[in-house]
């Protein structure tokens, strides 16, 4: 017979606790309902449950360590305890899964939570980076105002359900080919909220609930980002007969600018220049998302150079810092100078000694056309 360690896949020193986590992962894997055609997960779901049974036992775990299973077996886990459980029986193998039973049922479900909410949440490229107050008009399920969410008429509240004496869940033993099984699921009668409404209200018809358009404030945080999803915890529908409201989730969708590409924390942005002043060097004034800042421009700076604003970015959502601004240098080369332009510029290029056409355009397209005149 394999090693009940080995078979738990714990070693010889683990706790107590480490024991029942490891049966708990692999009873879920294995278990009989949800390997229903499969014989040898079946056979493996009795092996780790009778390694279980006798390793969560302090005394038939010492007997085990020191004489193996039959040791194990010798204090008394008798062939007729009811199935495949070994001497624990049916209430371990259920605490297992379920945490303790000892005390009985366990305590009033309550009513059930609400469910979650979505919604779009439009941005413009500003509002996204520095955070904006919003409003958004949202059609939920609220608590009624009439029983005040309770769900019961004037003069009366819900009871405890007697199906499942408030718990909100029923369970019920079934033979199968392994031996009894305990199942557990929703109370039927109370629908899982563990209590029922006999007199209902009229407005909400016992849900507790109506369905109302209502205007919910919303704080964006600086520096959200374009895809990104916001969630606003208990802003979702309200839970039929009290129960606490569901989450609202926001999918945020940024417009995008006109002049700023964002990458991360980062913005990008051009700055066009001529080609004297990034021939001389400049200071030129540039309107970023914050004001004006000024953005040198060194002599002899080429297409392509960046200039790094620090602290010019964006947010960190939740932090103090920002990212940078990189404005991106484009030399714009003139298209159409006057005569005067046209002669500072020959000199310049005669006194650099660079080969360039003549005023009446006699380069290489020029000669092509002197040729058929």
């Amino acid at each position: 017979m394999e090693d009940f360690y080995e078979l738990l896949g714990v070693s010889r020193k683990a706790s107590a606790e480490e024991i029942k986590r490891a049966y708990r992962q692999l009873a879920r894997e294995l278990h009989p309902d949800a390997n229903p055609d499969d014989a040898e997960a079946h056979e493996r779901f009795k092996q780790v449950t009778a390694a279980y049974e006798t390793l969560s036992d302090p005394e038939r775990r010492q007997r085990y360590d020191m004489f193996g299973a039959a040791g194990a077996r010798g204090a008394g886990a008798g062939a007729d305890s009811g199935a495949f459980f070994g001497g624990g029986g049916l209430g371990d193998i259920f605490e297992a899964f379920f945490g303790d039973t000892t005390t009985g049922r366990r305590g009033p479900a309550g009513p059930p939570r609400g469910a979650d909410a979505e919604a779009v949440l439009d941005l413009t490229f500003d509002e996204a980076v520095f955070g904006a107050e919003r409003e958004l008009a949202l059609r939920l399920p609220v608590a009624c105002a009439t029983c005040e969410g309770s769900g019961a008429a004037e003069g009366s509240k819900p009871v405890t359900c007697q199906e499942c004496g408030g718990s909100g869940e029923v369970r019920r033993v079934r033979q199968s080919i392994l031996g009894q099984m305990v199942t557990s699921g929703p109370c039927g009668r109370c629908g899982g909220s563990g209590s029922i409404v006999d007199r209902p209200c009229a407005d909400c018809r016992g849900d507790g609930r109506r369905t109302e358009e209502r205007l919910e404030a919303v704080t964006v945080p600086a520096g959200v980002a374009h895809g990104q999803t916001l969630r606003s915890s208990g802003r979702g529908a309200a839970g039929s007969r009290g129960g606490s409201a569901g989450d609202l989730y926001l999918h945020v969708r940024v417009r995008p600018h006109d002049r700023f590409e964002r990458d991360g924390v980062d913005l990008h942005a051009e700055l066009r220049v001529s080609f004297t002043q990034a021939a001389l060097g400049a200071h030129i004034d540039f309107e970023t998302l914050d004001g004006t800042e000024e953005v040198a421009v060194a002599p002899g700076t080429q297409t392509g150079a960046v200039v790094r604003l620090r602290g010019k970015g964006v947010p960190h959502v939740g932090g103090r810092s920002r990212g940078d601004l990189h404005v991106h240098i484009v030399v714009e080369t003139p298209t159409k100078l006057t005569p005067a332009q046209d002669e500072l510029l020959r000199g310049l290029a005669k006194e650099r000694n660079e080969a360039v056409d003549d005023a009446s355009g006699a380069g290489f397209m020029g000669r092509i056309r002197s040729a058929f005149t």
